[in-house]
C-alpha cells in the first residue's frame, strides 16, 4: 500500500460515525400531470429545526441515533425471520424516531390493523415507547420495513452518522404531526418535485438526502420499489456508500463509489481532506503523491478521453521517470513536452513507454532530445519493440527493452526506504508489446491502455489478441495479490481503487460480451462482422460501432481458438 511518507496530506482521524437509522414513508398519490386515476410514489419529509447542530434548516427524513432501548427487547416486534439482531435494532430505532419526531407509528394490532390516529395522541413522544404501545395492544412492525440503502457520512463531516435507509408504506389512517421541536412541516412530495424545489432554492437537502430522491425518482410506485427491494437477497440494499468529496470548480462535491473520480479520492485524500481538484486539464501536472504527478496531453476524443496520460514518477531528490510521453507534438499544442520538463526540472532519469500506439509513445525520442538540450544526461527510453503486426502508425523500438519483472530504480540519497522502484509486467492483448508497471514501494500499478477508466479498451487484431487479453487480466490479478496493490493509475481516466474488483468486472464484461458476438455468430451464421456488431453491441451508440468492430473481430478468433 502507499506509503505514508508520500501521501499529499497530513494524516487525520476522522470522527468515528455513530449508528443511527432512518426511515423513509412512501405512498402512492393521484399523479397530476397523468391520466384519470393515475397515481405516483410520494415519501414523506420534513424541515428541520435551524438550531439543530447537525443539517439545520435541512429537509430529511425522519431518523436518528440508535439508543441503548433499541437494541434490546426485539421479542416484542413483529420481525421476517431472515431479520437479524442488527436488522431489528435498526427497525426499533427507525420506528421509534417517526413516531418521536412525525407522530408516524409503524405498530399494528393482533388483527393486523394500524394504530390509529386517536391511539398515537394518547403516546408521550418523549417516554420509552415498546410499554406504551403494549398498553395499547400494539406491536412494532419490524418486518414492514425493507433496507434500501446504507450511508456513511463522508470523512471530513465532523458530526458523522452511519445510517441504514429503511421504507416502509405510510400506515393508513395516520397523518404525520411534527414535534415542532426538531422537526416543522411535514410534507408529502414526489421525489422529482423535491429536486427540483432544491433547485430552485426552496429547499435546502443533504447529499445523501438527495441522491436517494434521484433513485426514487426512477420507480413509478411504491410497490414497483418494494418489488425490488423484496426480490433481493438477505443483507443486500440497493446500494451502500461512503462518499468522498473533491473540489470542482472551488466547490466540494460529493461522489460515490461507482462514480470514476471516487478511487483518485481514496488514494490522494484517504482521510478525506477536502483539497483534491476534480477535473481534466493539460495545463499543469495533477499531483497525486509526493512522488507521483499525472500530466493529460490535450488529446481527447473518441478513442482518448480525456486525453493521454502521462506519468512523472520520483522526486527532486531522486530525479524522474517519465511514463508514456504522449503524442508526437503536434501545432496545435506542442506545450506538452514542455509542461513535462517544468514539471521534472528536466532532471529525467528514463522514459518508458506502456506500448507502441501513437498517443503514448512518439513524444519519447523529442523528450529525451530535449533533457539532453537542457545539459542532463541522455536518459534511456525503455519498453519493448513494436510487433510485425503493427499498424503503421503504431511503431516503436525502445533503446532497452525492459524484461518481464525487470525493475527501475531511482535512488534516493537518504536510502531505499525513500527510493523509487518501477517493476515491468509484460501484459499482452491490448497491443503485442503492451506492459504495465507497477510503483512497488507504494503499491500503485501503472495499467497503460490494458485497464481504463470509464471504458473498456480495444483489441484490435492482428496486433491485439483477445485470449492474450484475458490471460494478462489473470497475470495482473495475481500481481494485485503478491504486490499488495491498492490502486490502479490508467493511461486513459481517473486513478481506480479496489483493483481485484476492477479486474474481476473487467473480465466478466469481456466475458458477457464473448456470449453475445457468440450468439450473434450463431443467429446469423453466413453473417459478417457488421452483422454481428450490429447485434451484439446493440446497447452501444451506433456511432462506435466501427470501433467495437475491432474488439468483436478479436471476440471471434478467441471463440475460433486462433
Amino acid at each position: 500500500m502507499t506509503r505514508t511518507s508520500q501521501l499529499l496530506h497530513a494524516q487525520r482521524e476522522p470522527v468515528p460515525a455513530r449508528a443511527a437509522s432512518s426511515a423513509l414513508f412512501l405512498r402512492d398519490a393521484p399523479d397530476p400531470n397523468g391520466a384519470a386515476g393515475a397515481t405516483r410514489l410520494e415519501v414523506l419529509m420534513s424541515r428541520r429545526s435551524d438550531k439543530a447542530r447537525f443539517a439545520a434548516n435541512h429537509f430529511v427524513f425522519p431518523g436518528g441515533s440508535i439508543d441503548a432501548e433499541d437494541r434490546l427487547h426485539h421479542e416484542q416486534l413483529a420481525s421476517r425471520p431472515a431479520q437479524t439482531a442488527d436488522d431489528l435494532t435498526y427497525a426499533q430505532a427507525a420506528i421509534r424516531e417517526s413516531m418521536e419526531e412525525l407522530g408516524v407509528l409503524l405498530a399494528r394490532h393482533a388483527d393486523g390493523s394500524w394504530a390509529t390516529q386517536a391511539e398515537i395522541a394518547q403516546i408521550d413522544r418523549a417516554q420509552p415507547l415498546l410499554p406504551q404501545c403494549a398498553k395499547l395492544g400494539l406491536t412494532l412492525a419490524a418486518d414492514a420495513l425493507w433496507p434500501l440503502a446504507r450511508w456513511t457520512a463522508a470523512l471530513e463531516i465532523p458530526i458523522r452518522f452511519d445510517v441504514p435507509f429503511l421504507v416502509a408504506r405510510m400506515p393508513e389512517g395516520q397523518t404525520p404531526v411534527t414535534d415542532d421541536a426538531e422537526q416543522f412541516e411535514a410534507l408529502w412530495l414526489h421525489p422529482a418535485d423535491a429536486l427540483q424545489r432544491a433547485a430552485q432554492g426552496e429547499m435546502t437537502l443533504m447529499f445523501p438526502t438527495q441522491t436517494t430522491l434521484e433513485r426514487l425518482a426512477q420507480y413509478p410506485t411504491v410497490q414497483a420499489l418494494l418489488d425490488v427491494l423484496q426480490a433481493l437477497p438477505q443483507g443486500e440494499m440497493l446500494w451502500k456508500t461512503l462518499p468522498r468529496g473533491g473540489m470542482v470548480a472551488g466547490k466540494v462535491q460529493r461522489f460515490m463509489e461507482h462514480q470514476s473520480v471516487y478511487g483518485e479520492l481514496a488514494m490522494v485524500c484517504p482521510d478525506g481532506q477536502l483539497h483534491h481538484a476534480v477535473g481534466w486539464q493539460s495545463e499543469a501536472p495533477v499531483p497525486l503523491l509526493k512522488n507521483v504527478m499525472r500530466l493529460t496531453a490535450n488529446n481527447g476524443g473518441t478513442m482518448t478521453g480525456p486525453g493521454t496520460n502521462t506519468y512523472i514518477l520520483g522526486d527532486a531528490a531522486t530525479g524522474y521517470i517519465v511514463v508514456d510521453p504522449g503524442p508526437q507534438p503536434q501545432a496545435q499544442d506542442d506545450q506538452h513536452l514542455a509542461r513535462i520538463m517544468a514539471a521534472t526540472a528536466g532532471d529525467i532519469r528514463a522514459i518508458v513507454c506502456t506500448h507502441s500506439h501513437p498517443d503514448h509513445s512518439p513524444g519519447a525520442a523529442p523528450l529525451q532530445a530535449l533533457v539532453v538540450q537542457a545539459g542532463f544526461a541522455r536518459p534511456v527510453i525503455w519498453g519493448l519493440p513494436s510487433a510485425p503486426t503493427a499498424r503503421a502508425g503504431s511503431q516503436f523500438k525502445p533503446e532497452q527493452e525492459l524484461s518481464d519483472g525487470q525493475t527501475l530504480v531511482l535512488q534516493h540519497p537518504e536510502g531505499a526506504a525513500h527510493s523509487h522502484t518501477l517493476r515491468a509486467v509484460h501484459t499482452p492483448g491490448h497491443a503485442a508489446n503492451h506492459l504495465c508497471l507497477v510503483l512497488e514501494e507504494d503499491g500503485l500499478l501503472l495499467s497503460g491502455d490494458h485497464i481504463l477508466n470509464g471504458s473498456t479498451t480495444v483489441v484490435d487484431p492482428p496486433d491485439g489478441n483477445m485470449r492474450l487479453y484475458l490471460a494478462s487480466l489473470d497475470k495482473l490479478t495475481a500481481t494485485c495479490k503478491a504486490g499488495d496493490i491498492g490502486f490502479i493509475l490508467p493511461a486513459h481516466g481517473y486513478v481506480l481503487a479496489q483493483p481485484l474488483l476492477v479486474i474481476e468486472k473487467l473480465y466478466a464484461h469481456r466475458m458477457a460480451r464473448e456470449a453475445k458476438v457468440k450468439a450473434a455468430m450463431a443467429q446469423k451464421p453466413d453473417g459478417t462482422p457488421e452483422d454481428w456488431v450490429a447485434i451484439a453491441y446493440a446497447d452501444t451508440p451506433e456511432k462506435l460501432w466501427p470501433v467495437a468492430k475491432r474488439s468483436l473481430l478479436a471476440h471471434v478468433e478467441h471463440i475460433r481458438g486462433l
